[in-house]
């Protein structure tokens, strides 16, 4: 519990065995009630190191449903279990696990309602290793966000990040995409409807064990980004309308987990599941 407030924080998984246990042993586990691991049809043994490490939670995939595919799992299972916080946390050790008090603070205050930690912020991201041709996509990528977007971050692009449980509630998650782009559309989402963002100073991590995509993802990424914000400052000037910024919109819906899943190994407290897509 945080001020009151039940923390459950959500890992979206894949082939992340080498990096897990530490980012798990560095959370603040005297704040968080409880963790969360989807994995997204890993081809490695990250299942088994959830296991061994206690997470009660495990979420498996049938297929790989990509990255905000694996959100959208995270998001339900959080809400499913009664989440009023959700931070969301690479288990690739790339961001420093002891900060999510801090950013779950900064949510538990009631001023903000949803908070990016920025590898832009404080130390820096090239301090950290992240490879420089990635740095100045990043920084343009945000300069042209910051122009079309109706707030002024330092990034839009850090993957830990914390939510109130009425932001996932009111989002329009499934009209987003399943791919990397989820990440950038779900802010632009959180800003359509009018929610308060803040930032947090965050070091990151690059090396080998990390998760990192590749020149041509990124590429698909950019222009995914660039289209989300042109459709945003059209869907604001009421020129092309956009279900991801509808109210109506398809959202998360609680209680659908056991329709789209069966129990594939229970454990002593909770089971691992297995999800099929939608």
């Amino acid at each position: 519990m945080i001020n009151g407030k039940k923390l459950i924080v959500v890992m979206p998984a894949y082939n992340a065995e080498q990096t897990l246990m530490q980012t798990y042993n560095d959370l603040p586990h005297e704040i968080v009630d409880e963790i969360i691991l989807v994995d997204d049809f890993s081809k490695d043994h990250t299942i088994e190191v959830a296991r061994r490490l206690g997470i009660k939670t495990i979420i498996r995939h049938n297929q790989n449903l990509g990255y905000g595919g694996n959100q959208k799992t995270c998001y339900t299972a959080a809400l499913e279990r009664g989440a009023d916080i959700v931070v969301m946390l690479h288990p690739d050790y790339q961001y420093a696990p002891n900060l999510c008090g801090a950013i779950a603070w900064m949510i538990a205050s009631a001023e903000y309602d949803m908070v990016l930690a920025s590898r832009i912020l404080g130390r820096g991201a090239l301090k950290g290793g992240m490879p420089i041709w990635k740095y100045i996509a990043n920084r343009f990528l945000t300069a042209f966000e910051n122009m079309l977007v109706d707030v002024k971050l330092s990034e839009y692009h850090t993957g830990y990040r914390a939510f109130t449980r009425q932001v996932l509630e009111t989002l329009p998650l499934h009209e987003n995409s399943d791919d990397f782009v989820f990440d950038n559309q779900m802010i632009a989402q959180a800003v359509a409807f009018g929610f308060n963002l803040g930032e947090i100073s965050c070091p990151t991590r690059y090396m080998p064990e990390a998760s990192s995509i590749n020149f041509r993802r990124s590429v698909k990424y950019g222009f995914g980004v660039l289209a989300t914000s042109m459709a945003y400052r059209l869907h604001k000037w009421g020129i092309a309308k956009s279900a991801m910024f509808e109210k109506d919109g398809r959202k998360l819906v609680i209680g659908t987990s056991n329709e789209r899943g069966q129990i594939i190994s229970p454990s002593e407290a909770d089971a691992v599941r297995e999800f099929a897509p939608n």
